[in-house]
């Protein structure tokens, strides 16, 4: 029998559109192809986001979770969003968007 809940129960892939919709403001790259985006839990109406930032000192790293967290919290279903950051593993760029970056 159809589950009532499951029909408004948000997807990995739309949250992951509206991640590639936040910018990194220094690199104008979005959060999810820049490989911030470590984890993405769904509980029900709760996400849960493990992210890091480009570098431990990076001046736009709180503004930038507060906007993963708010773009996500808009998300038809989604009741609330929590950030956690991690600098374990450190960020390191993928070879393309090394290229990207021309580094």
């Amino acid at each position: 029998k159809p589950n009532f809940l499951n029909d408004f129960m948000v997807t990995k892939e739309e949250i992951i559109e509206v991640l590639k919709k936040v910018n990194d403001p220094e690199i104008m790259i979005d959060v999810y192809t820049l490989g911030l985006i470590y984890d993405i839990k769904i509980n029900n109406d709760k996400i849960d986001i493990l992210m890091t930032f480009t570098t431990i000192y990076c001046p736009y790293g709180p503004m930038l979770a507060e906007e993963v967290k708010n773009s996500i919290e808009k998300i038809n279903g989604v009741k609330e969003a929590s950030i956690e950051i991690t600098f374990d593993p450190p960020w390191q760029p993928s070879d393309d968007l090394k290229v990207t970056l021309g580094i």
